[in-house]
């Protein structure tokens, strides 16, 4: 039953992972692209963290002020890469759309979510068999990465081009081709929360010591990667505000709409987070080699399906839907290798810590 459950959360937190992009769609064509994101990372880094904490995590304020000060800097630090990635995903969705950044975005998430903390925290990992199998997923996501892109080029060369007065104006501003950038660097900075994981260990460790357990200790730490994200995060988009002299949008009439799709944003970003976390720790084994792939091809997939139902690909040439189908499957395939390769990774692990048995002593001759 916990294994139906955990697959069942795993999916439930990948719908969610892949559709926090949506609502934005809904947006007034004329809405500043800060006065929906920026109400969005407020909500998800500041308003959720310090409204749910306190429910989920036994002395939640308390877990923090248990942990030395050397020992939080590492995870907020990472935190605020962190942000950095999240609020560049928010600007490729509005330049490239959500098919095409989700794919960008996971697909080089994955990809740095792999390598950086192995080069980190074990870089003797890169010589063993586990670490070939690792890197060779991260070449199938490469070329998966590449693939996407180069769907995004063909696209935007088959759309219909606008009047010969407008083609001026778009050759100064190659959209597609920044948003591709901009898309990748995202995934590259969003990664950057693995790491952070990598060095909350102590704040886990006081979450324990609190009475926490599962889920109520990665909330923990999840709220702390999050509030490193406050400054990167929404400092940009208060800095936007402030340099487009939009501050006053949030107090004109329809701001309660885009306020309410910014919270559904907010809560299906951490909601992902959350299923996620409920999912693996109910699969035990099967958590790095079947959960891992599983949430993220269903949230790649599902990113990609918001996508195409919204309408970004009408238009397009059947060559370039062909190419960020098959981008898709490459980038899938790719995680599934990574994830036999974490797996061999964890047994090896487990194989390391097990006591070495006492050799047997040679029967003494009388």
């Amino acid at each position: 039953m916990d294994t139906v459950l955990g697959f069942l959360f795993l999916l439930i937190g990948a719908a969610c992972g892949g559709s926090f992009g949506l609502p934005s769609k809904f947006a007034k064509k004329d809405t500043p692209w800060e006065v929906l994101w920026g109400p969005f990372f407020f909500f998800v880094t500041i308003l959720l963290p310090v409204t749910v904490g306190p429910l989920l995590v036994k002395d939640f304020f308390g877990v923090y002020g248990a942990v030395e000060t050397s020992q939080l800097v590492p995870v907020v630090l990472f935190g605020f890469l962190w942000g950095l990635g999240s609020m560049t995903l928010g600007l490729s969705f509005a330049f490239i759309g959500l098919s095409l950044a989700y794919a960008l975005n996971y697909g080089a998430q994955i990809i740095t979510g792999s390598l950086l903390p192995m080069a980190i925290f074990s870089p003797a990992a890169f010589g063993t068999t586990h670490g070939v199998v690792i890197l060779t997923g991260v070449a199938v996501c490469v070329i998966g990465v590449i693939i996407a892109g180069r769907a995004g080029i063909l696209k935007e060369r088959s759309l219909p081009r606008e009047d010969a007065a407008d083609d001026a104006t778009a050759a100064q501003k190659p959209k597609m081709h920044i948003g591709l950038i901009i898309g990748v660097v995202s995934g590259v900075l969003c990664a950057c929360w693995a790491v952070a994981s990598g060095y909350a260990g102590p704040v886990g460790a006081a979450a324990g010591a609190a009475g926490n357990t599962g889920v109520a200790v990665g909330w923990a730490i999840t709220c702390l990667i999050l509030w490193g994200g406050v400054l990167s995060a929404c400092g940009y988009c208060a800095y936007k505000l402030t340099k487009n002299k939009t501050w006053g949008h949030l107090c004109k009439p329809g701001i309660g709409f885009t306020l309410f799709l910014a919270l559904a944003m907010a809560v299906l970003h951490d909601a992902a987070v959350l299923f996620f976390a409920l999912g693996w720790g109910r699969l035990g084994d099967l958590g790095v080699p079947v959960g891992y792939p599983v949430f993220m091809s269903f949230a790649i997939i599902v990113g990609n399906i918001h996508g195409f139902r919204t309408g970004e690909w009408k238009g397009a040439s059947k060559k370039s839907v062909q190419w960020i189908v098959a981008g898709i499957v490459v980038l899938i395939i790719g995680v599934c290798i990574l994830a036999q390769g974490n797996a061999m990774a964890e047994r090896a692990k487990a194989k390391a810590a097990q006591p070495a048995k006492a050799p047997v002593e040679a029967p003494k001759a009388k």
